[in-house]
């Protein structure tokens, strides 16, 4: 991965660069990256930066031998860890798995990653044969590079196992590199935070996504900002949001809306016998909109403000539902969503899931 290649970040790129260049990388890098801003990306670039033979104007050139094999996640001397599911599983028995999912998608979600492993209701975790599978391969010398590079994926999925890291963290073999790439820090153990350099990466900004969009997806620039828009600053989400088209999920949120509000049970029961035929996916991308749309109705109804991250056409429909909403409507409304959107991750019946979900909405609008 070239940093080059990476959507924007510049402040981030500029500091892991530094290190490089000034030949003083700290033996522990922590990337603190919302979802969907790049984290991972960064790390592998970082890796790739440290090992190519022949750097060019503050990146890795891409052709050498180390950018060759690190590009392909094949470099012996690049070792990656992350969640996998069940207790004796290691990332070396997925490995395979780990590359196609990155390489199709560098900005993939946790959600996707174990939905490729197969979890279904499975948590996933960094598990203690991980943690002995890392000692073993870093007591070993290198292979073929200057410096043997961790990159962890999310170690918030480490938990208390994450002592068993402290010491090899805090006195490291010779020319050992971690990189952690943390989305909280909340869920990190204390010890191991004392032990990194913290880089904050921010979430990207709409225009950001728009023009990478734009590059990438060949959006025209309309669709391009609506997208990101409703992205939350996560590409992962605008990428999930060109499959699945945007302008359906507001077409399907608002018929909803209306039947919700009618409290027509045969209707109800109509609409979710149709939209329960839709995949998972797509039935979390149109609960994502749905949060969306009511939190810009939420600033609207509490500032006042219509500059809202709505498209034309959506803005009109929020002005119209003002006079049905209250704060503390959608303040119910947002909790019920964010359940729900729980629910459909761990497999529930999507047909009795939304058909109750229909009803708390009506019950909640009509203030019962």
């Amino acid at each position: 991965m070239l940093f080059k290649e990476i959507i924007a970040q510049s402040v981030g790129k500029n500091i892991l660069r530094r290190f490089v260049d000034n030949e003083r990388i700290p033996h522990a890098i922590l990337l603190l990256a919302p979802s969907g801003a790049g984290g991972l990306s960064l790390a592998r670039a970082t890796a790739q930066y440290i090992l190519c033979e022949n750097k060019t104007n503050g990146d890795a050139c891409g052709v050498c031998n180390p950018c060759s094999k690190t590009q392909k996640l094949i470099h012996p001397d690049v070792h990656y860890s992350y969640p996998t599911v069940g207790p004796k599983t290691i990332s070396t028995n997925v490995l395979n798995e780990w590359r196609s999912a990155i390489l199709e998608n560098p900005y993939l979600s946790i959600e996707q990653w174990l939905q490729k492993l197969g979890a279904e209701n499975k948590q996933g975790n960094i598990p203690v044969a991980e943690c002995a599978d890392i000692q073993a391969k870093l007591s070993l010398k290198t292979f073929e590079a200057p410096y043997k590079i961790l990159i962890m994926w999310l170690p918030e999925y480490l938990g208390k196992e994450g002592n068993r890291l402290l010491k090899l963290m805090e006195e490291p073999p010779d020319n050992t590199i971690f990189i952690l790439v943390a989305e909280k820090t909340g869920m990190l153990l204390d010890t191991i935070l004392s032990r990194c350099q913290l880089v904050k990466i921010n979430a990207l900004s709409d225009s950001d996504i728009a023009e990478a969009l734009i590059k990438e997806k060949n959006l025209n620039s309309e669709k391009a900002e609506n997208i990101a828009r409703l992205s939350d600053g996560n590409f992962n989400t605008a990428l999930q949001l060109v499959q699945e088209l945007e302008n359906d999920n507001a077409r399907l949120f608002l018929e909803w809306m209306r039947k919700c509000y009618a409290g027509n049970g045969n209707e109800l029961v109509t609409w979710v016998e149709k939209f329960s035929i839709i995949g998972r996916e797509q039935q979390k991308t149109f609960l994502t909109y749905a949060l969306h749309f009511f939190r810009e109705l939420l600033v609207l109804i509490a500032t006042g403000n219509e500059n809202l991250r709505l498209p034309p056409e959506e803005l009109k429909t929020a002005r119209n539902m003002r006079n049905i909403f209250s704060i503390e409507k959608i303040e119910k409304i947002a909790v019920l969503l964010s359940d729900v959107f729980t629910h459909v991750e761990r497999n529930a019946n999507p047909k009795i899931l939304f058909l109750d979900t229909g009803i708390q909405m009506n019950k909640i609008m009509k203030g019962v």
